[in-house]
């Protein structure tokens, strides 16, 4: 994760390590049938293991679990390591990134990816991934993300007070138009082509746990305390209409690519 082997980016390291607890708070999970699917297509469960890849708070981790199957962290930034450690207690997290992971060749049947691939160096990231993925298995990488569903007007209102836009100003390599199946085509010979999977989610929300969705932003969470106090005042501004409880939609999207 970031742009140079074993490091991350600041804006990472900063914004997640300031914000590990915001974005425990208001991060959504995951659609359950996304997980099924992604469960189902890699034959997750008893007997396999399974590496969550850059995890953050284990917002997906703690849905892979139930599977049965033995579940692993790794997670580059100790503050959500730490909030990791809470919310899944029993799992085994590692200090890693995705272009040096800490586990041995073959040591996983999956890896999973969940909101945080646009923060890896792609053909080292895949390569290090294959090379801790067992062959021949049946298993593989799932790639998934949670995008705020924009055709909604108080969401792309949304977009526009949090500068969703300018995003790149402040090194954030995310982009909802990346098309992942290329990205693992062109860069992961390891792979056989990906499958894609879309869904959508509902998040339950209410005005503060959106600050704290807002706040946990990578580029938002290390700005200066004033103007995150003039940000939120903004939010709360603009969903007053919606009343003391709502949802946040999304659209959801996996790709799952079995290794050859």
């Amino acid at each position: 994760m970031g742009e140079t082997e074993g490091e991350i980016s600041e804006v990472a390291a900063g914004g997640f390590g300031a914000g590990a607890a915001t974005y425990e708070q208001g991060r959504p999970s995951y659609p359950a049938d996304l997980v099924a699917h992604v469960v189902d297509h890699l034959a997750i469960g008893p007997g396999r293991s399974v590496l969550d890849l850059a995890a953050g708070t284990g917002k997906l981790t703690r849905l892979l679990t139930p599977t049965g199957a033995d579940v692993r962290a790794v997670e580059p930034v100790a503050a959500m390591r730490e909030q990791l450690e809470l919310a899944c207690p029993g799992i085994e997290v590692l200090d890693g990134t995705a272009e040096q992971i800490p586990l041995a060749d073959g040591a996983v049947d999956v890896v999973t990816v969940a909101q945080a691939f646009h923060w890896f160096d792609a053909p080292r990231a895949l390569a290090e991934i294959a090379r801790v993925l067992r062959p021949g298995g049946g298993g593989g990488l799932a790639i998934a993300f949670n995008e705020r569903d924009a055709r909604v007007p108080w969401v792309a209102e949304l977009s526009r007070i949090i500068r969703w836009d300018e995003r790149e100003r402040w090194r954030v390599p995310y982009t909802v138009e990346v098309d992942w199946a290329a990205v693992l085509g062109e860069h992961g010979p390891a792979f056989e082509p990906a499958e894609r999977y879309d869904t959508t989610y509902l998040q339950p929300m209410d005005p503060d746990t959106l600050v704290a969705r807002v706040l946990s932003t990578s580029y938002l969470a290390v700005l200066p305390e004033a103007d995150q106090r003039e940000l939120e005042a903004a939010v709360r501004e603009l969903v007053a209409p919606l009343g003391p409880a709502f949802e946040l939609p999304y659209v959801s999207v996996a790709h799952v690519a079995r290794r050859r």
